[in-house]
Order: C-alpha cells, then structure tokens, then sequence
C-alpha cells in the first residue's frame, strides 16, 4: 500500500491510499489504524503534501560502503547522525528556498526515508520491524558553506535544518523490499546519484533500534539512511528528483529566497 496526504483544490486536508491517480480517504491518525471513509479524491483535484508531519527526521552519515569507502573512512560501530526540525519538511513539488541571506552552495542527498509507525524506545533489534510504518524518499538539503563555517564546531544541525530542507515524498510504501532496489537522484533530468540500498551499512531494523535507544522516535518520524557516491551542488532552478522504485519520484525544485 502507498499511503498520502493532500490538499484538495478546494483547501481541504486529508491521507489516504493512493493508486497512483486517485486517493481512497481515510479518517483519523494515519499511524493507528484509521477507518475509511469511503470516499475517493479524484485526480486532479488534489496536490500531494508531505506524506507525514515528522517531530523529526533523524539523518545518517557514513552508512553506505562505497561512499565510505571513497573518503577513507571506517564502518560506524554506531549510527552517526543529525538532527532536521520537523519545520524543514516539505514535500513533492513544493520549492526549496535558499535561505536568507546565504549565498553559498546549496547540495542535494538523495536518500531512503524509514516512516516510524509507532511511538519506539528502547526496542529490541528483533521487535524494530513493527516499528516501521513504511518507506518515503528522501532529498536532505544541505547549505554546503555553512558546515564548516565556523572552524571550532561543525554545524550540521544548522546547515541541514533550514526550513524547506527536508524534502519526503511522494508516498510511504508499506511493503517495499528496500534490499532490492535503488535511489536514483536526477538533476534537470541527468542522473547524478544510482546506488543499491543494499549496500547500506546499518540496515533499517538496526537504524531503528539503535536509535530508538538514543532518544525516542515518535509516529510519522523520518529515518533519513544516508547517502551514497554522487551528491553535489545545485543552482536557483535546478529540479532535483529522488526515485525509488516501488515508492516514486520526490520532485522539488530550487528557487530564490531573500537575500
């Protein structure tokens, strides 16, 4: 199942099933177990939102193999991660905005989502499974200049957490096999980022875990699981996507913010 949010023509919110065209509405929280309605939002009468309303998203460094591998560095003995507020989300469609004021690079990260379903501390490896709603893609927006702006601290919270940062979508996927598929990243249509999910270091059911010990992950949280070789710079109208079989394509596209 793939499930959305949307915004309907006419201003109205809501989630549901999606079947590529029209979106089978359900009532209540997305994350426990909601009836539906039985009504059906027709295409073209609705523009997709984020597919969820993260209080976080939680994003890994260094848990791919061959990018690791390509800067020299060791396999993580634990997951090595940041935070983005939940106020940088977006979703399919919607501009990434430059912040104001910088005029740095601005890079892309095209990257697997994991959607936290339920309210997870402390959880075992072998019970982080029905902890995992389902999977989304993910672009984690970088203000490249500003990581190391500052020569005492690295600022990865900041550099990554500006509002409009963190794009999801278009769907979360509840059935997907992650270990057979791939991310492709495009910029204006040219692929720049092609690598296996199953080259990942940490899979989902560990990232889950783990972290769930570090700090408590609540439903509609993002686990955002790193990125592999390819990442780089883009400019004011450059359209990034980030594909996945079996969830799709996030679109957004990067356009000017005051300055």
């Amino acid at each position: 199942m793939q499930w959305a949010r949307f915004r309907s023509n006419d201003g109205r919110t809501g989630f549901g099933v999606f079947d590529g065209k029209h979106i089978a509405e359900y009532a209540g929280d997305m994350f426990g177990a909601p009836p539906a309605t039985g009504r059906t939002v027709a295409g073209g009468s609705f523009a997709l939102a984020s597919p969820c309303a993260p209080s976080k998203i939680v994003a890994l460094w260094n848990n791919f193999n061959a990018l690791r591998i390509k800067l020299g560095k060791s396999p993580p003995s634990h997951p090595l991660f940041l935070i983005k507020p939940g106020t940088s989300v977006i979703g399919p469609n919607e501009p990434i905005r430059r912040p104001t004021g910088y005029t740095g690079k601005i890079a892309y990260e095209g990257e697997l989502g994991i959607v936290v379903g339920k309210l997870c501390k402390d959880v075992a490896p072998d019970a982080a499974r029905d902890h995992i709603f389902g999977y989304t893609c993910v672009n984690d927006v970088t203000a490249s200049g500003v990581l190391n702006e500052n020569v005492d601290f690295a600022q990865w919270c900041r550099s990554k957490g500006y509002d409009t940062f963190g794009c999801l979508g278009p769907v979360i996927a509840t059935d997907l096999d992650w270990s057979k598929v791939r991310v492709i990243t495009r910029v204006d249509g040219a692929e720049r980022q092609n690598y296996p999910l199953s080259d990942m270091i940490m899979p989902p059911e560990e990232l889950v875990s783990r972290l769930s010990h570090d700090m408590s992950l609540l439903p509609g949280d993002v686990i955002a699981c790193g990125t592999s070789v390819g990442v780089g710079s883009i400019k004011e109208g450059c359209s990034v996507e980030v594909e996945i079989d079996g969830i799709g394509s996030l679109v957004n596209t990067l356009t000017p913010g005051a300055q």
